[in-house]
């Protein structure tokens, strides 16, 4: 048993996150595509880089996030209410239906708008 909870532990704090930024196929559209689950150990880069972000939508692409847990719920949430005030968009494309009952549990679904895939992708990409 301890050294089921060790190994969790440890898989908990061992997990990343990757983010690649590019720019969308619209004018002032900026693409965050993530790789590996928002959590409370790989949000703070992400919400850095919303933070930071100025274009008018920001897509953030979740094809690759297996899961996120409240702090990475939180960290979007926050991103919303940022980009909110200056008028600016987000929208969530490609959420997993594991990512999406977690937005609908906690009732911040109804902030974010969402697609199957990019604006403008003919296909998802690889």
């Amino acid at each position: 048993m301890l050294l089921a909870l060790a190994f969790s532990m440890f898989a908990m704090f061992n997990e990343t996150l990757t983010i690649e930024s590019v720019a969308g196929a619209g004018d002032g559209q900026r693409i965050l595509r993530l790789k590996g689950p928002l959590v409370l150990s790989t949000f703070f880069e992400f919400q850095r880089i919303v933070r930071e972000d100025t274009s008018p939508t920001l897509i953030i692409d979740f094809q690759d996030v297996p899961y996120v847990d409240s702090a990475g719920i939180g960290a979007l949430t926050m991103g919303y209410v940022h980009r909110q005030k200056d008028k600016r968009g987000i929208l969530l494309v490609g959420v997993s239906p594991r990512v999406r009952t977690a937005l609908q549990v906690t009732k911040v679904d109804q902030f974010f708008q969402f697609a199957d895939q990019e604006p403008g992708s003919q296909a998802a990409h690889g």
